[in-house]
């Protein structure tokens, strides 16, 4: 990943995420997020775009005639004028990558850490950025990563508020 800055060109505030399908070849998804737009641009292509603070996770998988190539999730912060932000792949200009995971057995631990939240019923873009960095950091150590739980979710609702 490389590393930018945005301009103060207002055009630059919106990030956009390309979507890709095409079966058992390559997928390219949104696990979840708030888009204002999509744009379909084929059955099997679309280009979701973001507001600047908006979070959302994208996953990337490809295949080949032996199996899978490529594995990848990125829960990723959009930015705003001015800040700097990390290049993804597919994600236009970028984002603060709160989350990276490679390989399909670490992408699906992310998976299931989203589905845990979801069972609190915590939309998972409103998650306090510390506990995607959390789980990040425990799974690079080969860890498990600690449940998030309602109470520390209204601490961070909290915090937020205040900033």
């Amino acid at each position: 990943m490389r590393n930018g800055t945005m301009t103060d060109d207002p055009s630059a505030l919106i990030t956009t995420v390309k979507l890709t399908w095409i079966e058992k070849q390559l997928q390219r998804w949104l696990r979840f997020g708030r888009p204002v737009t999509d744009t379909i641009l084929d059955r099997q292509r679309r280009v979701l775009s973001f507001a600047p603070g908006s979070v959302f996770a994208f996953v990337r998988w490809a295949a080949n005639d032996y199996g899978t190539v490529e594995s990848h999730i990125d829960i990723v912060r959009t930015v705003g004028s001015g800040e700097d932000y990390q290049t993804v792949s597919c994600v236009q200009p970028g984002g603060e990558v709160l989350l990276h995971q490679s390989s399909w057995p670490r992408v699906q631990r992310v998976l299931e850490v989203i589905d845990a939240v979801e069972a609190l019923d915590i939309d998972p873009t409103e998650v306090s950025p510390d506990y995607w960095r959390h789980v990040h950091h425990r799974l690079e150590a080969r860890q498990q990563p600690d449940a998030y739980t309602k109470a520390q979710h209204r601490a961070w609702l909290r915090r937020r508020a205040l900033q």
